[in-house]
């Protein structure tokens, strides 16, 4: 993604000692308070905003998505009249654009309107309608702008945001429980539970913070899972439910079938199977697309598309072992989760977490950078995103 550039007055690296930590503290809390909108704004960004005056904090705010205010608005109308002069920090260039589906008035205008002195910002917009615009309205303005603060925690903040607005195409992060050595399940099957309680209450946590999830048929007809979001927290709209499943095998008395109405599902499907599969799936509230496929496997990336067009701005896979094969060959995975509990399931004919036919050579395999490690008791996350994404430069 090529940004345009500020010049030397946009950048702080030049700025006072004393300014930069004040600027950092302030812009902390601005990521705090953006980080409180997810689940409600997607497709839209996480944005938070404070308004500084005199080293104190007048006024705060976050995108709430059922609201007709943006973080800075928010921020403004709190701080009133002491906006004057202030210091804004956000984690995200305003918006610049008024046009046909956009809710809400430019943040832009009202920075200028409340005639504040100056603007952090942490990262540009990468909306290709903004990107930039925001910056430089606010600059003609007179309005003093400095940006790059925390820009690699916005970035990653903003990672599904940033892959949608510039592809059309959802974040994919793939999750995987396994066990030390690398087993989903056992020679028989069995896989519930191989993680601990806190680890799979950190898997809930992922799934809120997603659009929709994935699995494929192998998984639904083995668990009849439901694959709810089971954190009670609130959402702007349900998780969807995807299901890959080449001759339409999943039955209308399944979990995911019986819950369509109040958890959208949708089934990707080949384009040649009939139309009476499909029909007793739609009639049991299920949505059934057709997506061209080889060899019974679906085209995934036409998959991707299909949830792009419909707003699905992020994608959880959850398995099983072949599609989240195919997701990693392919290159289509942007982020890795890995839960691994300290057992070893052993034998050659255990499940092993990522199927397919694998790499042939070291140099060949996915290494993943960013890693960070968390423990949840016994059990560990690591996450990390891929080199060989295509999209890796957006976060």
């Amino acid at each position: 993604m090529n940004e345009p550039t500020g010049g030397s007055e946009g950048d702080l690296s030049s700025s006072n000692p004393i300014t930069r930590m004040s600027d950092h503290y302030f812009i902390e809390q601005a990521l705090s308070l953006a980080a409180r909108g997810a689940g409600m704004v997607s497709p839209n960004p996480l944005v938070g905003s404070v308004v500084v005056k005199d080293g104190v904090v007048v006024g705060s705010g976050y995108h709430r998505y059922d609201e007709l205010k943006h973080a800075e608005v928010w921020a403004l109308e709190e701080a009133g009249s002491l906006a004057r002069g202030s210091s804004v920090y956000v984690n995200l260039e305003p918006c610049s654009h008024q046009g046909s589906g956009k809710r809400t008035p430019p943040c832009v205008k009202a920075l200028i309107d409340a005639r504040v002195g100056r603007v952090v910002a942490s990262m540009f917009d990468p909306n290709p309608r903004v990107n930039g615009s925001g910056f430089e309205q606010l600059r003609a303005a007179g309005i003093e702008v400095e940006t790059g603060l925390l820009e690699t925690e916005a970035r990653r903040l903003n990672e599904k945001y940033a892959k949608f607005v510039t592809t059309g195409l959802p974040f994919v992060h793939l999750k995987v429980a396994s066990s030390l050595d690398g087993c989903i399940a056992t020679v028989s099957g069995e896989s519930k539970w191989i993680t601990g309680e806190s680890a799979r209450n950190a898997s809930q946590a992922l799934r809120h913070q997603y659009d929709a999830i994935l699995i494929g048929i192998g998984t639904a007809l083995a668990d009849d899972p439901i694959l709810t979001d089971r954190t009670g927290l609130q959402r702007r709209r349900p998780l969807t439910r995807v299901v890959l499943d080449s001759n339409l095998r999943l039955s209308p008395e399944s979990q995911l079938v019986r819950t369509a109405a109040v958890n959208p599902l949708l089934i990707f499907t080949a384009k040649s199977t009939g139309n009476h599969d499909r029909l007793r799936l739609v009639q049991a509230g299920a949505e059934v697309v057709g997506v061209d496929s080889s060899d019974g496997r679906l085209d995934l990336k036409a998959v991707l598309t299909e949830l792009g067009k419909r707003e699905l701005a992020s994608l959880i896979v959850e398995g099983g072992a072949e599609v989240a094969g195919s997701f990693v060959s392919q290159n289509l995975v942007d982020k890795f989760t890995f839960f691994i509990a300290p057992k070893i399931l052993g034998g050659k004919r255990s499940h092993p977490s990522i199927g397919g036919e694998g790499f042939q050579r070291l140099t060949d395999a996915v290494v993943l950078h960013d890693v960070v490690t968390l423990h949840h008791n016994e059990d560990i996350e690591l996450t990390g995103y891929s080199r060989r994404n295509l999209h890796r430069d957006l976060y």
